[in-house]
């Protein structure tokens, strides 16, 4: 089994950054690709943000040019690096390894 734990989450303003990390532990055979899906109340868990383990990247549309995500393979460690936060960012973050593999979940408010 692997557990996915997050942290970096909280109050910023409008224009703000704030900075998430994955830390994933347990029985990890193999860590391909690492995403960030974000969910609002009543709407649907969307992603964010995709690497693989060689490097490349994805993002969401609405976040592009604004989010970056990394990965520290040695720490099974993935981060999500976002600026120029606005109110329509505000969301529960969470953490995906395929295929079943999920975070808590974090909560990030951007403020207007």
């Amino acid at each position: 089994q692997v557990q996915l734990v997050e942290s970096g989450g909280g109050l910023v303003q409008a224009g703000g950054s704030l900075r998430l990390s994955c830390a994933a532990s347990g029985r990890i055979r193999s860590i391909n690709a690492m995403l960030w899906f974000r969910q609002v109340p009543g709407k649907q868990r969307d992603m964010v943000a995709l690497i693989t383990s060689a490097g490349s990247t994805n993002y969401a549309d609405s976040v592009k040019g604004r989010f970056t995500i990394s990965r520290d393979n040695s720490k099974n460690t993935v981060f999500l690096q976002m600026d120029n936060l606005k109110p329509e960012d505000t969301a529960v973050y969470y953490c995906h390894l395929p295929p079943n593999s999920w975070g808590q979940g974090t909560q990030v408010t951007v403020s207007s």
